[in-house]
């Protein structure tokens, strides 16, 4: 395969500009071809490349963590969308958040930098390249148009689960005589200070609000569609269908928490993350939902510290599409019956904002080796980015499902470690294994 180093990519969200970067920065041009502002998905708003939808948290940063693994093994990699994340965070514990707009706008400008190599066109395709060398990236809202142009080539229905989004409050319409500001575990913390604004719940209002959600009006599937939902992102709605307790061990878990008002853990507490950089916008952690508008404000109002809400951004729910990838794509993910075409991001069947920036930058790293006539080995499964490529590339799953990173998916260690020690270790091994197999593949490490 070579075309004078060029390339397509097809979609501008966070794989596709991740694989972008990673074609450009080895010598490659690049045209990334996306839809919008011509055509927006149900859930996207803004023009801007590598919109985030769901959430402004890219999860834990902690190596220790398996998707804290995962983004220093793409610091390593020259990610240009952890470059991105760690120029535009805010402040969220453990957690890594980010300033929605600045991070976006971060990405765009430095891709638009490269200047001819680069050229970006805001057009929607229907079809699929017959020869030119391209990254498929158009994400889990891939239109109906190009979803059915993939099922045509493939043979193969594409697969889907529903996914939803946590509203955005106003900072100032929170009570604040109502709030206090803390951070689970962090006794520490002076009064006031913290990265989660926490409303407490009693008893009493916690069940009153479950009921209200469980009786609510929701927006309904359509006729020849069933429900299947991410487990590691349920709508707050069907968590309280599974129990009246079931919301105390996710979105409303109480635990770490105290009370300045009442020096004792509220029974239920629903946290509040910083959206912006300004602190003007606050998102309510873990509330995607499926609700109608006018039940989100008036149950969410139920909350204490929320009676007074205003509402930047209601929660919704969208459809996410996603590969059989196993015996579809290979190891470097070209499509098996059409090698000149990879794929990238969450329609490979990986869940997760950095997950999907992953299988971006490797894409980007399989093509511009393929460019030169080399193929690239994957790296090792003891690394948290091969132990996803071996996930969505492994032939014989009854039943494929998208996977967050997690350390269930990387080689068991070879050594009996304590449960509190065995993080560290999966970290040490993991970015070992890499820089011998960067050295091996003569992968130069890159600015982000």
């Amino acid at each position: 395969m070579n075309h004078n180093g060029q390339a397509m990519v097809i979609g501008g969200g966070l794989a596709g500009c991740e694989a972008a970067w990673q074609l450009l920065c080895r010598g490659c041009r690049v045209t990334l071809w996306e839809m919008k502002p011509e055509r927006y998905s149900p859930a996207h708003s803004s023009p801007g490349l590598a919109e985030l939808v769901c959430s402004n948290s890219l999860r834990s940063g902690d190596p220790a963590s398996a998707a804290g693994l995962l983004k220093e093994e793409m610091r390593r990699l020259g990610s240009l969308l952890m470059a991105a994340a760690d120029r535009t965070s805010l402040p969220a514990g453990k957690s890594l958040a980010v300033d929605r707009q600045l991070f976006s706008s971060h990405i765009q400008e430095h891709l638009l930098a490269w200047g001819e190599r680069f050229q970006l066109v805001r057009r929607e395709i229907a079809e699929l390249p017959t020869a030119a060398p391209t990254i498929v990236a158009t994400g889990p809202l891939t239109s109906d148009a190009l979803t059915a142009a993939i099922q045509r080539l493939t043979g193969r229905e594409c697969l889907y689960f529903y996914d939803a989004v946590a509203p955005i409050v106003a900072a100032d319409s929170v009570d604040p005589t109502r709030s206090f500001w803390a951070s689970r575990y962090d006794p520490s913390s002076e009064e006031g200070a913290g990265d989660y604004l926490n409303c407490p719940l009693s008893e009493e209002t916690y069940h009153a609000f479950r009921e209200e959600i469980l009786a609510a009006e929701k927006f309904p599937l359509r006729s020849f569609e069933s429900p299947r939902y991410f487990e590691g992102c349920l709508p707050v709605e069907i968590l309280a269908q599974r129990g009246p307790r079931t919301l105390l061990f996710g979105p409303m878990k109480p635990v770490g928490l105290t009370d300045p008002r009442t020096g004792r853990q509220p029974w239920a507490v629903v946290q509040l993350r910083r959206e912006n950089a300004s602190g003007t916008l606050l998102n309510m952690v873990g509330f995607q939902t499926k609700l109608t508008r006018p039940e989100q404000e008036r149950i969410f109002r139920m909350i204490p510290g929320l009676s007074q809400a205003e509402f930047a951004r209601y929660g919704s729910i969208h459809r996410n599409t996603f590969l059989r990838s196993p015996g579809l794509i290979n190891n470097r993910l070209q499509l098996i019956s059409y090698p000149h075409l990879l794929f990238a991001g969450q329609l490979t069947g990986v869940e997760g904002y950095i997950e999907s920036a992953a299988m971006g930058l490797y894409a980007g790293l399989s093509l511009a080796r393929m460019l030169t006539g080399v193929e690239l080995s994957p790296p090792p499964d003891t690394t948290a980015l091969g132990s996803l490529i071996r996930h969505i590339t492994t032939a014989g799953k009854k039943e494929f499902q998208p996977m967050n990173i997690n350390h269930g998916l990387l080689r068991p260690l070879s050594l009996r470690i304590k449960k509190s020690e065995r993080g560290r270790e999966y970290a040490r091994r993991s970015l070992d294994d890499l820089s011998a197999w960067m050295t091996q593949q003569g992968i130069e490490v890159l600015p982000g």
